[in-house]
């Protein structure tokens, strides 16, 4: 166990910090499930909806450094090559 003040400060912050990162990867993961579901059923709306609600959560993971960039990039460029193909 932390001894200082500060090292029991920096455990807490991690904590924390890691519950926030955990809850927005599993955001994305269910958001990228979303948008897998509404194109395999064909509604349009649902996955225009979908696709950028994911776009706008993968650009708030990138902008703090959860996920890279690139990374970004390829999950919403499956995302909307997915609604494309499906005709939407």
């Amino acid at each position: 166990m932390a001894h200082t003040k500060s090292a029991q400060k920096r455990i807490r912050q991690t904590e924390v910090r890691t519950e926030r990162n955990r809850a927005a990867k599993s955001r994305i993961r269910t958001l990228r499930k979303k948008v897998a579901e509404a194109v395999t059923s064909g509604d349009k709306v649902a996955a225009n909806t979908a696709v950028s609600a994911l776009a706008s959560a993968v650009d708030k993971a990138a902008k703090t450094n959860l996920i890279h960039s690139n990374k970004a990039a390829n999950i919403k460029s499956k995302a909307a090559k997915a609604l494309a193909s499906a005709g939407a």
